[in-house]
């Protein structure tokens, strides 16, 4: 992975989901929000922001998938003691929630490991004690039943699909409240700078809403409305 640099992992924390994939918009791409996945954690928290590492499940099968198919070899395992810390974990379930992705011990593990989030478009087990950790995790839904019964992880940090959205190895995950947003490791650095410019904008205007002035003219900005942002820029 190509390490994001701090001024733009500072600049996407900043920024929401919404600012975000209205700019990739801006760019062509319409497919990077993901859908039904939700942030577990009930603290508002930090915005979750990072280089995606991916794992990608199939279909378990009865005769090779169940409790005596975990090691160190298990692809799985291997994912959550190779996820670079700062990197988010990105698990394709192909939307099946009718079993978990993972539990609390090895979400506690990914925290340990300075890892910056967990998505998965899977279930998730033991959500009660998840929830309680600083590290941000998005899931399709709750859902007790342990991976093997629907899920049998075949490799990691390959192209994958989570929510509905293409996730290669290195996409840049961005995660609040709203959701998860993917922006291509490539147009990280611009995205950022334009989402940071649009978001001070934003603020303004919202600040112009709550002392009373009317959106016409305003949201969207009219050359007037731009005349007096610029004056507040450079003051």
């Amino acid at each position: 992975m190509t390490g994001l640099t701090e001024e733009t992992r500072r600049l996407l924390a900043q920024t929401s989901t919404a600012t975000l994939a209205t700019q990739l918009f801006k760019r062509g791409l319409r497919n990077t929000f993901l859908l039904g996945v939700s942030r577990l954690n009930r603290e508002p928290g930090p915005v979750m922001v990072g280089e995606a590492y991916t794992l990608r499940y199939i279909p378990a099968r009865e005769d090779l998938n169940g409790p005596g198919e975990y090691g160190d070899h298990h692809p799985q395992r291997r994912a959550i003691e190779e996820c670079p810390p700062g990197a988010v974990l990105v698990a394709d379930c192909r939307r099946d929630v009718s079993a978990a992705s993972g539990g609390d011990i090895l979400m506690t593990r990914l925290a340990e490991r300075g890892v910056a989030g967990m998505v998965t478009d899977g279930g998730m087990r033991d959500v009660a004690n998840i929830a309680k950790l600083a590290m941000p995790v998005y899931i399709g839904a709750p859902s007790a039943p342990a991976s093997f019964h629907r899920h049998a992880a075949i490799d990691a940090n390959v192209p994958i699909a989570c929510g509905g959205v293409p996730v290669y190895p290195g996409d840049v995950m961005v995660g609040d409240p709203d959701g998860v947003v993917v922006i291509p490791r490539h147009l990280a650095d611009e995205v950022a700078a334009d989402a940071a410019e649009q978001e001070l904008l934003e603020t303004w205007i919202l600040n112009e809403v709550r002392g009373g002035r009317g959106i016409s003219g305003l949201y969207p900005p009219d050359d007037e409305t731009r005349a007096r942002y610029d004056a507040f820029r450079r003051s």
